[in-house]
């Protein structure tokens, strides 16, 4: 039996594409292969490291275990999305600015995590970006630096 490709609308940092794709395909494989948006990552493909984080109608979700069939209706954030016609968002740029992101592979993820966290809390606490990074894992910087430039955005963003 030969599965057949389906075609679905997928709104995909504001705007709407037509993809056409097997219907097992992850979100993250989507992406990635049918869109070109190689700014989400691949890791470990099971739900564990964080690495593939976008958004999903505001809200941070594993695109590895989400069906893009899934997806239809529905708004996606990725990583791409973020830097706007006046440069990189403040998170991309504190991220950069401090070093937050050594070998930048869980940057996108945690870029992604952190928006999610900074429109529901637009000043959090350490233990809130803790807590609400907790599913984003990074090898390189003992996350330090991520939490300070988070925070940094953060104060960025309430100024204005």
């Amino acid at each position: 039996m030969t599965l057949r490709r389906i075609a679905k609308r997928l709104l995909v940092n504001g705007e709407e594409h037509e993809v056409s794709f097997l219907p097992h395909r992850t979100l993250l494989e989507v992406l990635r292969e049918d869109m070109a948006l190689t700014g989400t990552k691949h890791g470990c493909e099971l739900g564990e490291c964080g690495t593939c984080t976008v958004l999903l109608d505001g809200e941070p979700v594993l695109s590895c275990l989400v069906l893009a069939r899934e997806c239809e209706g529905r708004e996606i954030e990725t990583v791409e999305g973020l830097a706007g016609a006046s440069g990189p968002h403040p998170l991309q740029h504190r991220f950069a600015e401090l070093n937050a992101a050594q070998c930048g592979y869980c940057t996108p993820g945690m870029l992604m995590t952190a928006m999610s966290v900074l429109r529901k809390t637009p000043a959090p606490d350490r233990e809130t970006l803790r807590r609400e990074l907790a599913g984003n894992l990074c090898r390189c910087t003992g996350y330090l630096k991520i939490y300070e430039a988070i925070e940094m955005a953060a104060e960025d963003l309430q100024d204005g």
